[in-house]
């Protein structure tokens, strides 16, 4: 009767308030700190008020940081429509752009079947974008955008923003909730949201990549790994285990529902969940509750994503389901459930690139596959630079870190209890050993050593560690086990001793970084930028005035994504990579860098259905990558030509018999000007019109005016 009421009021209080669904959802986490205290004072009351306080707080201070840098790093507020659009570089453009076109339809049904029956994105080709992408985030906040009485007073793209930055407030008390649900102290979240917002750098991205799908899905997987804490802590009612599970279903829904690689991140706590089981530290039923709770969030994405063959041929989920039928059978059969997870693999298409990536990075697959490469050429998908660690040791971060983990870790491999006890530890077997393992530490213990084992071999997976790094060095920080361990060892463990130890040592390191970091902060959040690219500017200018709209562009994935949030226009490809069909027209449309003859170029170009091409001397010229990465040298060696300048190739390799394309149609030679003719370039950027046979060019004679604004 107790937590039913103490339940409602949290949600009376939260549904009063206007809050939204997150908070709610941590509100009704945060109270079984308040039920698991057992007795009620006015003290105890007060001071987890006060810890709600000091969360939300923490959480808001991180929303409008954020926020800040963002508005002081481009001058947000005072640029144009254009300039702003444009900040929204690569993906991030794509992704926007459905939320404009939501907001731009006659009606919210017609926004919907303009989604599901597109042929704006890839030209010659009509696809079912929620199927394809996770964006049902934009569709709902363009829905809500509609519909609340807020257009007056608020443009659409602040209302965007502020969305995003305000999930990092959502992300920041549920790493809050985890450190005070492991230690018992609201103190632990205090140092847990302080060291998130001092690792900005490393643990989040968010001021200058806003609409990234894991900025979205990220804060839902935090309060995921909250409501799993929760739910693996000892003496938990019945009542209690269901309203948790149901919690930990929605989180989970949304963090599968906004970002297309949660079955990757799935897979990886299948197996935390799953060697849990095998070193029985939590009970069958905790572990079969667990996958039936990923496994729903999984059918259901399947279902609102209009069936998407990549969920329901994902490895995450054919591995728990082999992990569910050994749980519930028998355990000598799990040889029989690899042969079927390895199976499924074989069968992967739309993710195929992935798996590339990882047989290339460990030297198991081809060297010179163009997808593989694209990925690992890139800086952001290499191992996890040392100097990470110097930032992280510069918070104080590092080094709790690193003691929490080594020594829980022994305590793991000679003291955790056994599944019986953890799950419902009768009175007095497990406070009687020395120490025990409890089973909501021993998840975040494993949690932090796979998701760190994944930072360290691929840098971009940093963000999937770092924020919960904070939380498990807070914890150890301020826990009772590691602490009561210590005092132990010298033989001078009283309560008093204790309690002074965890409330003194984390007051006293966030006195510290309060005095080193606060000028910092201060200064960071004073220096004033401002946007600046008059090219892409004065490119996106010159496509929305002087091309027909229904005009067909090729170029870099990156530029095009661009393109279609500012001018609206049609794309041949697009950053979006996990589709076959797409990842082969986008290595056809490259061509445009590599060794090739004009017809050839014309060729593919024309079968995708493009009617100009943008090409980019940032790329033609590249020389941010060296020799061997560039990505005229991975067309060059995904076609078997020599690579352009000193240095070794590869001797099954031969001399191009053309030469490059974008560098070559510049000389305006007879072969080029009678498939291309140059219709816009400046510094940076040169856009051809693709010239026609005789029948298609009488339907295509719109005039286009020609611009040079070099000479």
């Amino acid at each position: 009767q107790q937590t039913v009421k103490v339940l409602c009021n949290v949600m009376f209080t939260s549904v009063s308030l206007r809050l939204p669904a997150p908070c709610l959802h941590f509100n009704i986490v945060s109270c079984y700190v308040i039920l698991s205290s057992g007795v009620w004072t006015w003290r105890t009351v007060l001071w987890v008020a006060i810890g709600w306080t000091v969360g939300i707080s923490l959480g808001m201070l991180s929303c409008i940081y954020v926020a800040t840098l963002h508005e002081n790093d481009l001058w947000f507020s005072n640029i144009k429509e254009v300039e702003r659009e444009i900040s929204f570089r690569t993906e991030c453009g794509l992704y926007y752009s459905y939320y404009k076109q939501m907001l731009r339809a006659p009606s919210i049904q017609q926004g919907l079947s303009e989604l599901i029956n597109d042929n704006a994105t890839e030209s010659k080709r009509t696809i079912n974008l929620l199927r394809r992408m996770n964006i049902y985030q934009e569709v709902f906040l363009g829905v809500l955008y509609r519909i609340l009485p807020i257009q007056a007073y608020l443009e659409p793209v602040y209302f965007y923003i502020y969305t995003v930055f305000s999930l990092q407030a959502v992300y920041v008390i549920a790493l809050f909730i985890t450190s005070w649900l492991l230690s018992g102290s609201w103190l632990a979240g205090a140092l847990t949201g302080v060291w998130y917002i001092l690792n900005r750098v490393d643990t989040t991205r968010v001021e200058f990549t806003i609409s990234l799908r894991e900025n979205w899905s990220l804060p839902f997987f935090a309060l995921q790994i909250a409501a799993i804490t929760c739910y693996l802590r000892p003496h938990l009612k019945p009542i209690q285990q269901k309203v948790v599970l149901w919690l930990m279903f929605l989180a989970t829904l949304c963090f599968c529902l906004t970002w297309q690689f949660n079955q990757f991140i799935l897979l990886v706590q299948a197996l935390i969940i799953f060697t849990l089981d095998c070193l029985d530290l939590i009970s069958t039923e905790q572990v079969t509750c667990l996958y039936l709770v990923q496994v729903s969030s999984l059918l259901s994405v399947w279902l609102l994503q209009f069936c998407n063959s990549m969920i329901l041929g994902s490895l995450a989920l054919s591995f728990i389901v082999a992990a569910l039928f050994t749980c519930i059978t028998c355990p000598y059969l799990f040889p029989l459930c690899i042969f079927m997870f390895v199976q499924q693999a074989l069968q992967l298409r739309s993710d195929e690139h992935i798996f590339k990536f990882i047989k290339s990075k460990f030297g198991l697959g081809p060297t010179r596959d163009f997808d593989a490469s694209l990925y690992l050429c890139e800086e952001a998908f290499g191992l996890l630079p040392l100097d990470t660690f110097d930032r992280l040791a510069g918070t104080l971060l590092a080094y709790p870190y690193l003691v929490t983990l080594i020594v829980l870790l022994f305590v793991c491999a000679f003291f955790r209890c056994d599944s019986s006890v953890v799950g419902r530890p009768p009175k007095g077997r497990c406070e009687a050993r020395p120490i025990c393992m409890r089973a909501d530490v021993a998840y975040n213990l494993l949690h932090t050593v796979f998701f760190g084992l994944l930072a360290l071999g691929t840098m971009r997976m940093k963000y999937l560690w770092t924020g919960h790094m904070c939380a498990f060095a807070a914890y150890g920080v301020c826990g009772k086990e590691l602490w009561s361990l210590c005092l132990n060892m010298i033989h001078c463990n009283t309560k008093t001793k204790l309690r002074l130890i965890r409330y003194t040592l984390p007051l006293v390191i966030l006195c510290f970084l309060y005095y080193k970091f606060w000028p910092k902060l201060m200064t960071e959040v004073s220096e004033l930028r401002e946007f600046y690219d008059p090219d892409t500017v004065e490119l996106m200018t010159w496509i929305s005035s002087k091309t027909p709209k229904k005009a067909v562009f090729a170029g870099s994935m990156q530029l095009l994504a661009g393109i279609k949030l500012c001018t609206g226009r049609v794309l041949t490809n697009h950053p979006h990579y996990e589709d076959r069909a797409l990842r082969e027209r986008t290595k056809q449309v490259y061509q445009i860098y590599a060794q090739q003859s004009p017809e050839e170029v014309h060729g593919i170009l024309h079968a995708a259905g493009a009617d100009f091409v943008v090409m980019e001397d940032s790329i033609c010229y590249e020389r941010r990558h060296g020799r061997g990465c560039r990505l005229r040298d991975l067309l060059d060696l995904a076609n078997g030509h020599i690579m352009d300048g000193p240095g070794d190739n590869d001797p099954d390799l031969v001399h191009a018999t053309h030469p490059r394309f974008c560098e070559s149609i510049k000389t305006d030679g007879p072969a080029y000007t009678a498939l291309f003719t140059r219709v816009f370039q400046n510094k940076t950027f040169h856009v051809y019109k693709l010239k026609r046979g005789k029948k298609r060019a009488k339907s295509d004679r719109e005039p286009v005016a020609m611009e040079d604004k070099t000479q």
